[in-house]
């Protein structure tokens, strides 16, 4: 049997690359699920036919995460489409924005980078988790970046995924009574949009070549991960983050 059959996941950046990957993981497993997006919308709907298409069950729901209304929203939109609880959320969205050296950077692009990868991730967990089922489980994104302090022009992505962190640790505690547990994932240089957009392909070739496995990761193996943590087999982890990056780097 599936073993998410019949849960209720809510999968924000859910629509491409990582986040269509553990969309894809989650409802092959029998999760309804309610992916976010934010202007993406081709994307989007290339998921849910994805998933539809293997028999799964999924719909789509724009909106910003950096917006708490928007957070509200997304969480009626799923309550519409598969009732008034949800089981799993996984916060996917985020993004690096850019590389500035701090001296150069703009108060308004520190802002921005926090808002994206720590502020969506409170508002989105604030929204959810009154809906959300006791014993159900939570796993956020965060970064290699967060452990060594990234690449050049990357401290404020860097600093907002450690937050994250942090975060997790925290609303492990907070939600023990409800026997919710929350994890994170660290991934390193994953084959991604986000590193075709901002990584220079001889810096990929140079991390792959340092990393022990000789290659970049896959989106997949990721979302492999994140199955894990959302699901029953990993019953005794909680507060935990989990890197994902061939053994290039040890916390």
């Amino acid at each position: 049997m599936a073993q998410l059959k019949d849960k209720v996941a809510v999968v924000t950046g859910g629509a491409r690359d990582i986040g269509r990957q553990v969309s894809l993981a989650l409802a092959a497993e029998g999760a309804k699920v309610a992916i976010n997006y934010y202007d993406n919308e081709t994307d989007a709907k290339e998921t849910v036919a994805m998933i539809a298409a293997a028999g799964g069950t999924a719909v789509m729901v724009q909106g910003d995460m950096t917006k708490f209304a928007d957070c509200q929203r997304l969480v009626a939109e799923t309550q519409k489409a598969f009732g008034p609880s949800v089981d799993i959320l996984v916060n996917v969205a985020g993004g690096l924005m850019g590389r500035h050296p701090i001296v150069e950077m703009e108060e308004s692009f520190w802002d921005a980078v926090m808002n994206v990868n720590l502020k969506s991730v409170f508002f989105v967990c604030k929204a959810v988790i009154p809906h959300l089922k006791d014993g159900g489980a939570i796993v956020n994104f965060s970064t290699q970046a967060a452990h060594d302090g990234g690449g050049p022009g990357a401290i404020a992505y860097a600093a907002a995924k450690s937050g994250v962190l942090a975060f997790t640790r925290g609303l492990a505690k907070e939600l023990s009574p409800k026997k919710v547990r929350v994890n994170a994932v660290s991934p390193g240089m994953i084959n991604t949009t986000f590193h075709n957009t901002f990584t220079k392909p001889e810096v990929r070739q140079r991390v792959a070549s340092m990393t022990p496995l000789g290659r970049e990761g896959e989106a997949r193996e990721v979302a492999d991960l994140v199955l894990f943590l959302a699901s029953e087999r990993a019953s005794f982890i909680n507060g935990e983050t989990v890197q994902i990056n061939g053994g290039v780097f040890f916390a």
